[in-house]
């Protein structure tokens, strides 16, 4: 089954070695330790730890310090936007716009 989209070539761990670097420089930014983060947004400390050095956090804890960090807005906007390539990928966004379930796949039928 070809997809529509075609996935962007960077490696995940780039992605979350990115996100961890990025939620560390905004809680240096406001000079706040781990401890004074984990007080204000809940999430223990060796989670913090663990997300910054091995880039490993549950999305809940990740949406905890973003909103903690003042981030609330960004966070619920992330995939909020519809993106597209082509206009054949466009119009069948449009199409599954009102979708709530996916379609089987061949290969499970």
């Amino acid at each position: 089954m070809s997809y529509i989209y075609e996935f962007n070539p960077d490696p995940l761990e780039d992605i979350l070695s990115l996100m961890a670097s990025n939620l560390q420089k905004r809680r240096l930014e406001k000079g706040l330790s781990r401890i004074s983060l984990s007080k204000i947004s809940g999430v223990p400390v060796p989670t913090i730890a663990k997300f910054e050095q091995k880039h490993a956090i549950s999305l809940s804890s990740y949406v905890m310090l973003a909103k903690a960090l003042g981030y609330t807005d960004e966070i619920k906007h992330l995939l909020s936007e519809s993106l597209y390539n082509t206009m054949q990928e466009l119009d069948s966004i449009n199409m599954n716009k009102n979708r709530k379930r996916g379609r089987r796949d061949e290969a499970n039928k």
